[in-house]
């Protein structure tokens, strides 16, 4: 895809309100109560799980053991890199803890803080004006991920264990 049509692309999806987990399909990010992972910004391809391995997991290992030392819990929707074998032996390998995807329900945007409340104010940072290329979407969204408030993050963390019993009270039909 050339850059002017990603740029169309991901500007036509923002105008026809479609959500931003779906606008940023390609941009690995989590969050935590003390903020925001780097982004990974999947380029080139699809992520399967040898690059989910490689470009992805290192991030929230390295942030999160810097933030919490080993007292943290990594949880990932079902996304197919996600839950290939491979990614979960290197997550019990390498991550103080983790929701496997026997206890995580499938499908479960209501349960991640990035899909429920930060790709929203994330999508608020962005000056589409200033995006005219793949390289200045890029730059745009690597500025706006600074920009995303503390306490946007924390207050969505903080309504985790509120959503998960909410949903356990409907069958985990989706939250309105």
């Amino acid at each position: 895809m050339k850059s002017n049509d990603l740029q169309k692309l991901v500007l036509y999806k923002h105008e026809k309100g479609i959500t931003p987990a779906q606008i940023f399909r390609d941009l690995k990010g989590g969050a935590c109560s003390k903020g925001i992972t780097p982004l990974v910004i999947s380029e080139n391809g699809t992520m399967n799980h040898q690059r989910y391995i490689d470009e992805v997991l290192p991030i929230p290992k390295k942030y999160d053991d810097k933030q919490f030392g080993d007292d943290w819990t990594y949880q990932q929707d079902g996304a197919r890199p996600h839950t290939d074998k491979h990614s979960m032996k290197w997550c019990y390998d390498n991550m103080p803890a983790i929701i496997d995807k026997q206890r995580w329900p499938p499908n479960s945007p209501d349960l991640n803080p990035l899909d429920y409340s930060v790709w929203t104010e994330f999508v608020q940072q962005i000056n589409w004006n200033v995006v005219r290329s793949k390289q200045t979407l890029i730059e745009e969204l690597k500025r706006c991920v600074k920009k995303i408030r503390p306490e946007t993050v924390l207050k969505s963390c903080e309504s985790w264990t509120n959503r998960l019993h909410r949903l356990k009270k409907i069958n985990g039909n989706y939250l309105h």
